[in-house]
């Protein structure tokens, strides 16, 4: 297990969430982290109950994903300048690729593990996702109302162009009467 401080928001939770093949997903070792257990126990726990964690709830990493993720996690620490400090992902045994667990898969394994900190620690998982979430709707609203604004800008663009051309005329100095 991990010495660094547990977060114990839904703000605090958000970094820990990466989007892998299209879906916001938390590694095994930060929710074994965040539930307060060590990973292994952690894992142990999920491979006895498997069949209630179907694809749409936990997948493991493929060797690539785990190979952009472990890169991903280096240049991160390097950005951050963390010399001694080493994320629960980023000291995991090379020979066992993490799994990925969603908002449906994290709370079922805070069913599974049935301590006090994993009931209360999920409810900021799920807090954290949720979050997520509707910042994404949030982007998608702001995004959508920037590309109308965009096209009445463009609409306005063209009137103004007609515009000044017809009145260019006007505004140029009157030709010299003719000798």
């Amino acid at each position: 297990m991990t010495n660094k401080p547990i977060l114990c928001s839904a703000g605090g939770a958000l970094p820990r969430i990466l989007t892998l093949r299209g879906q916001k997903v938390i590694l095994d070792s930060d929710l074994a982290a965040i539930y307060g257990v060590p990973t292994k126990v952690f894992n142990q726990a999920i491979k006895r109950n498997l069949k209630r964690f179907p694809e749409d709830f936990m997948f493991q990493l493929t060797p690539d994903e785990y190979a952009g993720l472990t890169s991903r996690l280096a240049l991160s620490t390097a950005q951050a300048m963390r010399s001694q400090t080493v994320t629960a992902s980023e000291k995991r045994n090379i020979r066992f690729r993490p799994y990925a667990f969603t908002e449906h898969g994290a709370v079922m394994a805070a069913n599974l593990l049935r301590n006090d900190r994993a009931v209360q620690m999920s409810v900021f998982v799920v807090r954290a996702f949720v979050m997520m979430r509707e910042q994404l709707l949030n982007r998608a609203e702001l995004e959508k109302r920037l590309a109308e604004i965009e096209k009445s800008l463009m609409s306005h663009d063209a009137a103004l162009r007609d515009l000044y051309r017809k009145i260019r005329p006007l505004l140029l100095p009157p030709p010299d009467p003719p000798r």
